[in-house]
């Protein structure tokens, strides 16, 4: 029955992940069951009646004054629940004679606001098995708490009752369907609810909205925005606050700079404290640090959030004698800084490798007592400690957490791959496993990164992070497949790699960059240059990093033809100037090929005339292929550039020996053997 009404619902080619999803839901989830039952359902009064006219009139009577007394119990049972006495409010509910859809909608709701939601629905699955048929407020609660709970198989249940009582064009009832479908990531579903409703006010589309923006789906956001102004709806605060963090995840300031034009012109900027604050927070986002100084300075009473996304933006952006000039004046001004400054200092020292500010900014925690409340601090502390490479402070904070939370293991385990104890990095995910600690991308990601470069790295470990991935649902996100992508390809089985990348819905251009580089990583440059063609034409921009992936297969499949288009290509058609490693890989592609004298000449055009491990790389290319001419010319410069390096000393002398200039090749041998190249220091008696 409930298959074939969602079917019928979303019946079409465009729907088929929803067909998917009722049927996974129709096969795993069990309906709701009902803990318990009424049995006085009706009057406990029998009044005989002579006649048929006296009957009505007393029929009306007793009516009536049920009526009233459901009336009197359900105000008193509203009463008890906002009183927070949610346990008499269910004994009076007991006590109840007669009780209506009121009644239960005051229970549903309170079990929610005081975070009992599966016994919120034991009542509403009561409510349905007794005949008390729903109305919009409880189809709105329902499924508000579903939302919440992430019931969402629930959920969909919930959606065919609506559907069956021709509930779903209704505002009150389509608003919370709409946010349901948005969590489960189904905007499509999401969106064709939307369009259905007979008139969409400002607060459905604000939740539309926000939908998008958690989806990281901006063009769809920005298109709404347009469609919502073309239906002359007017928008408010929190409409832009959306607009800018969506353009803040996708690091939109030309988008976002029209964006607070409009803000402008409807005067929200000046009037209201959030949207000013989400513009210092766009421009902090997108590097533009003089345009969010600028929208700081034009708020006309900073608040403690201003001035804390103020800190943070400086110290996130590395101006740190700025971000504690602010924070001083923010203090002085009397202002108690949040765990948001903090965040960004502790930041600030695990990106710069500070670990003495790092220890001041956590004495300071300690004083003002955040480290225990806030996780956000206690995983940045974690942070800070392990990217310091100080792992035994990020042990202790982490143990004296009082609870494991995700934030808290996720930031041990990034700071154990930092530093490089991978095995660690498998233990922490088997503990989070064991103590139920819930997974997520960032888990799975690094635990694949440390599988990659862990010596007991093999296909069957890669296996099973991927069945736990799939499981827990992280297949299609973009971290965790490159992540696999990379473990597969580290193993030699590149073409898992591929099945991997082809179930991305939407894949960007680090997923690209990781198969491009499986490939390369494999001997397999024809397949990489061919994606890097189609990720050209997708409308994506390679950066140079992808460039870097591609010219590297190239090198290792000797595609010198199309390695001089890439490189060529990068400058001329994507503005990319090529950096000291596309320079290097690119005269190894030469030398390689045995390309000498185009080697010689690209290295004299690379930055700085190029350094000593390019000028090392072609001297070798020219002793594999026999070349004196160029050799001697390398050899000579590669003297220049470093000749206090044993090892170019050592190189160059093999050159010479190899083209039977002994008398060089000693020369060079004995001056390097002759200089001092370390010390040894052996203690004896504990004297030296």
């Amino acid at each position: 029955m409930i298959s074939s009404l969602l079917d019928q619902y979303f019946r079409g080619s465009e729907m088929p992940i929803l067909r998917k999803m009722v049927s996974w839901t129709m096969r795993s989830a069990r309906p709701l069951s009902c803990v318990r039952s009424i049995t006085t359902f009706t009057p406990k009064c029998s009044i005989p009646v002579a006649s048929s006219t006296a009957s009505l009139v007393l029929g009306s009577y007793c009516e009536r004054n049920a009526q009233e007394d459901v009336y009197s119990k359900n105000r008193m049972m509203d009463g008890l629940i906002k009183s927070g006495q949610l346990n008499f409010a269910l004994k009076l509910f007991d006590q109840m004679p007669l009780c209506d859809v009121v009644t239960y909608n005051l229970l549903i709701s309170g079990h929610g606001r005081y975070g009992l939601p599966k016994q919120a629905l034991y009542l509403y699955t009561e409510m349905v098995l007794l005949g008390v048929r729903e109305s919009p407020s409880t189809f709105s609660c329902v499924l508000n708490i579903c939302s919440d709970a992430g019931f969402f198989k629930e959920g969909i249940q919930v959606h065919c009752r609506v559907l069956k009582l021709g509930f779903s064009v209704n505002l009150f009832v389509g608003s919370p369907l709409i946010d349901l479908y948005m969590q489960l990531g189904l905007h499509d579903v999401a969106l064709k609810l939307f369009n259905e409703l007979p008139e969409q006010n400002l607060a459905i589309w604000n939740l539309v909205f926000r939908g998008y923006c958690e989806l990281c789906r901006p063009d769809e956001l920005l298109g709404l925005y347009s469609k919502m102004a073309l239906d002359n709806v007017e928008p408010n605060g929190l409409t832009f606050c959306y607009l800018f963090r969506g353009c803040s995840n996708e690091k939109l300031l030309d988008e976002g700079k029209q964006l607070h034009c409009h803000a402008v012109m409807v005067g929200l900027v000046e009037s209201n404290i959030f949207v000013a604050n989400a513009l210092v927070d766009f421009y902090s986002a997108c590097g533009s640090l003089i345009d969010a100084r600028k929208s700081f300075e034009t708020i006309l009473l900073e608040d403690v959030i201003s001035w804390n996304s103020i800190v943070a933006v400086h110290a996130d952006n590395g101006l740190l004698v700025d971000a504690v000039k602010l924070f001083s004046t923010m203090q002085f001004q009397g202002k108690r800084p949040s765990i948001r400054s903090f965040v960004g200092f502790l930041n600030f020292s695990s990106g710069t490798k500070n670990i003495h500010f790092g220890k001041q900014i956590h004495s300071y925690v300690l004083k003002l007592a955040y480290d225990s409340g806030s996780i956000h601090i206690q995983s940045a502390l974690i942070n800070m400690y392990g990217k310091c490479g100080d792992i035994e402070s990020s042990v202790t904070i982490y143990e004296s957490v009082p609870e494991r939370t995700l934030e808290c293991c996720n930031s041990l385990m990034t700071s154990l791959l930092h530093c490089g104890i991978t095995e660690d990095v498998f233990e922490m995910f088997g503990l989070m496993v064991d103590e139920g600690v819930a997974l997520d991308e960032v888990t799975f990601s690094t635990t694949l990164k440390a599988l990659s470069v862990s010596a007991s790295t093999s296909l069957a470990s890669c296996r099973l992070l991927h069945c736990c991935a799939i499981k827990s649902g992280f297949e299609s996100d973009a971290a965790v497949a490159c992540s696999l992508i990379d473990s597969y390809s580290r193993c030699g089985h590149v073409d898992l790699s591929r099945l991997v990348f082809d179930k991305i819905p939407s894949p960007n251009v680090v997923c690209f960059t990781s198969i491009i580089n499986g490939y390369a990583r494999n001997g397999m440059g024809r397949e990489g240059f061919e994606l890097l063609q189609a990720l050209v034409q997708k409308g994506l921009k390679p950066d140079r990093v992808t460039f870097l992936c591609a010219l590297t297969g190239c090198s290792h499949s000797g595609m010198v033809e199309e390695g001089g288009l890439l490189f060529d290509s990068m400058k001329t058609l994507h503005g990319i100037h090529p950096d000291r490693q596309h320079y290097s890989c690119m005269i190894d592609l030469l030398g390689r090929a045995g390309l000498l004298d185009e080697a010689e000449e690209l290295l004299q055009r690379a930055p700085g005339k190029g350094d000593s491990v390019m000028w090392s790389s072609l001297l070798r290319s020219c002793r594999v292929h026999r070349n004196e001419i160029v050799g001697r010319r390398v050899a000579k410069t590669l003297m220049e550039l470093e000749p206090e390096n044993p090892a170019v000393c050592l190189q160059a002398s093999n050159f010479y020996s190899e083209i039977g200039e002994f008398q060089t090749s000693t020369q060079i041998r004995n001056s390097a053997m002759s200089r001092e190249i370390g010390r040894s220091l052996i203690e004896v008696n504990s004297c030296c």
